[in-house]
């Protein structure tokens, strides 16, 4: 609901712009025409992903990886940040922070493990770990349409070494402060099987093989350089007529992020709105030019900063005029991706990743996580803006 109150206020005040003239009409047309696919495909991604919820999928693997880590508390965190990595690559880290963030609670508690490492894992990969395809975060949509609208193949050859870094550096820090946690065992017999996402629904076989057919379709159509939107939607539209025969109670207006789309829709009006006024202008005098690996960083290091200020994405939107390379491109996304490890409302999968804990009877201080993010959130950044300097285009294996 604060979300939405918020978008509205956005959308409200974006629109006196436009009526007031201070944004063109003409703007508008264009900044809906490159947003309209985007959140087309959000929509329709939200929709699959709760669906392949409500079908049980992720409980089944849940299940499973308690098996796989073999009593161990490191194989089985080492397990499910893998699980974590995937689902921010291919379906988004708000996927992560919304439907793993609940998964991943459950099996460590099952294990009589804590919780705290696994969650921070979670939230730190769903943001670091969506550099990679277009897909994994709507600022890499962005980037992609200012790119030229290059394929997802030719987006992964560009981010590839950085979002490596950025997965590798944050799995480090944990394994290091957590390490005493890290070394226990669990018994695998005491383990509960995980509920279903729905107290009322049995488990329905078919949903769950259906769903995973669709994924395992849809994963890589998802990169086969179609419009995103187009697979994502028939996707979706397989999965609501699957749940319309088997369980059309599940299917409800609920299904469709109406305050996240509230949210976007305001905040694109507004920052479109502030870089025709000339944010941007300003905004690169702190930027700074060139594709050196100082340069580089600086860009990052803004970006970041503007994240956790304000959110990352209006930080994208302001800097995105300053990229006019395809290495400072990568350079801004390390930063608005990799970044947003500090606040709370840094990026909306930090909110949501909470909100999943709160619900769970997790506490999380922000000040401790805080404190972690200013240690991890600049080590992801310079080893991320290292990896791109090193074999980004114009490195020196480049």
């Amino acid at each position: 609901m604060r979300l939405a109150i918020i978008g509205l206020v956005l959308l409200v005040a974006g629109g006196v712009t436009v009526v007031t003239g201070v944004l063109p009409w003409q703007e508008v047309a264009v900044l809906a025409d490159r947003v309209a696919p985007i959140l087309g495909f959000v929509i329709a991604m939200t929709v699959v992903t709760e669906l392949v919820s409500e079908a049980g999928a992720f409980q089944w693997i849940a299940r499973h990886v308690r098996g796989w880590g073999r009593g161990r508390s490191v194989m089985l965190w080492l397990l499910l940040a893998l699980f974590a990595t995937l689902s921010t690559i291919f379906l988004s880290l708000d996927t992560t922070a919304v439907l793993l963030t609940p998964v991943v609670v459950t099996v460590a508690r099952q294990a009589g493990l804590p919780v705290l490492p696994f969650a921070l894992t979670t939230v730190w990969l769903a943001n670091t770990a969506s550099l990679l395809l277009p897909i994994s975060n709507l600022t890499n949509l962005l980037a992609q349409h200012n790119l030229g609208g290059i394929s997802p193949a030719q987006f992964a050859q560009l981010m590839w070494a950085p979002s490596l870094a950025a997965i590798v550096v944050p799995l480090a820090f944990v394994a290091v402060v957590f390490r005493r946690e890290l070394r226990k065992t669990y018994a695998l017999d005491s383990a509960r099987p995980a509920p279903t996402t729905s107290s009322t629904a049995a488990p329905d076989k078919v949903l769950l093989l259906v769903s995973a057919i669709v994924l395992v379709l849809l994963l890589p159509a998802l990169v086969s350089g179609v419009a995103i939107w187009i697979p994502a939607a028939l996707a979706a539209a397989i999965l609501a007529v699957t749940f319309a025969v088997r369980r059309p109670k599940v299917l409800k207006v609920a299904l469709i992020p109406w305050s996240l789309l509230l949210f976007t829709c305001g905040l694109f009006l507004v920052v479109e709105a502030t870089q025709y006024l000339g944010a941007s202008v300003l905004l690169g005098q702190v930027a700074g030019q060139g594709n050196g690996f100082l340069e580089l960083l600086r860009l990052a290091m803004t970006g970041a900063l503007g994240s956790n200020v304000v959110n990352n994405l209006p930080a994208y939107l302001l800097a995105e005029p300053l990229a006019g390379t395809p290495t400072r491109m990568a350079a801004l996304l390390v930063g608005v991706n990799a970044g947003p490890l500090i606040t709370p409302w840094a990026s909306l999968a930090t909110l949501l990743w909470h909100d999943r804990l709160v619900r769970m009877n997790v506490l999380i201080k922000w000040r401790g996580y805080a404190v972690f993010g200013l240690m991890v959130a600049p080590l992801t950044i310079v080893a991320a803006i290292a990896a791109l300097a090193v074999v980004g285009p114009g490195g020196v294996f480049g």
